[in-house]
Formats: structure tokens, sequence, C-alpha cells
């Protein structure tokens, strides 16, 4: 199409979860205090980590991060989705969608690579401990946030600009309850043929590779024990078990919607919840309360507040 055949669309219609407004009150419901645990459970962990000087390690460092970008993810959907499922029409300005692209490929994308960093520190931690104390400094850990923030920021521009460049001639309704990638440049008025592979290599493979290391570094790390301490394997085999079940809530959505044609799914609301929602509401619960440390240091601090 001609540059100067189409109009600019100035804003998008979501149709939000559903249409029905039992379900929609239903779901302001459970979203709502969804969104209030992960604000919670994440902050707690914030707070505990920053207080306690035992929780000093790269662990705990990277684990403060993760929650960070757990609440700044989260909010980049939760409070629109919850004002939306109160009202009858459900817009958003293209500037506003353009928006909500860009934060969240940007924090999105960081936690991918925060969680990779974090599952090579185990890696280091179990598999080479002579050489962790060096190799896991306080200037590597800084580097390592360092980076995953760099190549979130990075890898967000480039969709953002790639999304802004198109040209929209309507229909301007997205099948879901937030903006994203796939849905929105669907209802460009041009071939996508390029556009589509592009954004395949840019989110969908950066983000099976991402998985790969995680899964190459557990099973050292289940390799490694089991070697060595064979009495403890079934417990370091259920907590990394734990660990992969809320990494590929995260991971797996994000390979399905970005890894595949764009016509494949009309809409993926329901496949988008696994990792806007989910994925965030269970980061506190598996990577704390499955750590002694941690809950020791809450009860310390629970009872200093108490004090």
């Amino acid at each position: 199409m001609a540059p100067g055949n189409f109009s600019q669309v100035t804003e998008f219609i979501l149709l939000g979860l559903s249409d029905r407004r039992e379900l929609q009150v239903l779901s302001f419901t459970f979203f709502l205090l969804a969104y209030v645990m992960v604000l919670l459970g994440n902050i707690l962990i914030m707070v505990t980590v920053r207080s306690d000087p035992k929780l000093s390690s790269p662990m705990y460092f990277l684990l403060c991060h993760l929650s960070f970008i757990d609440i700044c993810c989260t909010s980049v959907i939760s409070p629109r989705m919850l004002v939306d499922l109160l009202t009858q029409r459900k817009s958003i300005l293209f500037a506003d969608c353009i928006a909500q692209i860009f934060f969240l490929h940007f924090i999105g994308t960081s936690e991918m690579f925060l969680l990779t960093a974090m599952a090579c520190d185990r890696y280091a931690a179990i598999c080479k401990p002579l050489h962790y104390t060096t190799s896991m400094s306080s200037k590597v850990c800084w580097a390592l946030v360092s980076a995953c923030w760099a190549g979130g920021f990075l890898h967000s521009l480039v969709h953002t600009l790639l999304t802004v460049q198109l040209p929209f001639c309507g229909p301007h309704t997205i099948d879901n309850y937030f903006c994203d990638v796939p849905l929105v440049i669907q209802l460009a008025c041009t071939d996508l043929s390029l556009t589509e592979g592009f954004m395949a290599v840019n989110s969908g493979l950066i983000a099976l590779l991402c998985f790969l290391v995680l899964l190459t570094s557990y099973l050292f790390i289940l390799l490694t024990v089991r070697a060595r301490l064979a009495e403890g394997y079934w417990k370091v085999l259920s907590t990394c078990g734990s660990h992969m079940v809320v990494v590929t809530l995260f991971f797996g959505p994000c390979i399905l919607i970005y890894l595949r044609l764009l016509s494949a799914f009309p809409s993926n609301r329901h496949i988008c919840m696994t990792y806007t929602v989910f994925s965030p509401m269970m980061n506190p619960l598996i990577y704390t309360l499955r750590n002694k440390e941690v809950k020791v240091s809450m009860w310390r601090l629970w009872k200093h507040c108490r004090a």
C-alpha cells in the first residue's frame, strides 16, 4: 500500500479477557489479589535481602533484582487491565500502546537475561566452588545486572521502532487485554513477511536460547550433585524442579508466541496470562519459601518490626 493511502490510527480497542459482566467482576477480584500478592511478596523479598547482611551473596543480590523486575513487569500490565475490567469500552491510545510494548519488552527481556544469569550463578557456586568468589565478585554481579538491563533496552528499542514505522489503516481491534507486538503488527497495512521473520529472531530465538542455557546449567548442577553428594541429590532435584516449573511458565509462552507464524493463533490472551500474571506471582513463593536462610531472615525482620 502506498504511504499516502492510509489514515493514521489514533487508538486501539482491546477486547479484554471476556465480554460477560459476571466474568469481568470475577476476573477483577482474582487479578487484583494476584497483583497485590506480587507487590507485597516481592517488596518483602527486597526489604529482607537489603536489611540482612547475611544475605549478601551474589544469589540474593540477583534475587533482589528479580523481585524488582517482577514488580515492574506486572505493573506494566495489571493496573490498566484492572481498570479495563470495570469499563465498558476498553480503548488505548496509539502512543500508550507503543509505550506499553516498549516497557513490556524492555522489562521482560531483562528478566529473561537475569534468570539466565541466576542459573549461571548457581552453576558456578555448585559446579565450580573453588573459583566462585572470583568468578562472581561484586563487580561481576553489577556487570551482569547492567548487561541484562542494557540487553533488554536494546531489544525493546528495536521492537518499538519496528512497530512505530508500520502503516496502520484499520481495523484497530486487538484481541487481548494489553498491547503486544504480534497482535499489533497484524493490524498493519503492509506485507509482514520480513517483519515476522525478524520478530521471531529478535524475540523467539532469544527466549529459546536463554531457556536452553537454563536447562543446561540445571542439568550440570544435578549431575555434579549426584556425583559428589548422593545424599543431597533429591533435595537439589526438588529445588531445581520447582525452579524449572516457574521458569517454564515464563519462557514457554514467550517461545510459543514469538517463535511461530503470526497467524498461528488469532488470540493468545490465555497464553499471555502465564508470564504476565502467574509467573511474577510464583517467583516469590518458589525462590523464598523453599529457602531456609530467607525464611529465617524474614522471621528475624518480623520480630524486629514488632519490637
